[in-house]
């Protein structure tokens, strides 16, 4: 029996997310790592501090906060920028075109949830 044609174009649009080279499964991974999404939330209005960044996202540790960071500038998704080399140094943090790009695919993640969490669990 022939495979429908819809069929055929998902199984090309759909990755083997299952497989650990599947670079989907690589993005998931990382963008899944506790902080990130928040992290990325917190610099979509523009540049922030790494103190304004601990205000903004209570219970996240200092040391915690500075690996994430550097973690999300390696993967290409943040930028930190030095604006005064002395001491006491002024370093700002902001997303990359790439980490700016994550808005609309998080806002509809936001979206799903608002429109899903009138007290049910997800996966229920």
């Amino acid at each position: 029996m022939p495979i429908p044609l819809l069929e055929t174009l998902m199984a090309l649009v759909i990755p083997e997310i299952l497989d650990e080279t599947c670079s989907t499964r690589q993005a998931l991974e990382r963008l899944s790592a506790k902080w990130r999404i928040l992290l990325i939330y917190s610099l979509l209005d523009g540049p922030h501090r790494h103190a304004d960044l601990r205000r903004r996202l209570p219970g996240i540790t200092q040391k915690v906060l500075t690996e994430t960071l550097r973690g999300m500038i390696e993967d290409g998704l943040v930028l930190r920028q030095v604006h005064k080399e002395t001491a006491p140094q002024h370093v700002e943090y902001s997303l990359t075109g790439l980490g700016k790009s994550l808005e609309e695919p998080l806002a509809a993640i936001c979206a799903w949830a608002v429109g899903h969490g009138d007290g049910h669990r997800v996966g229920v």
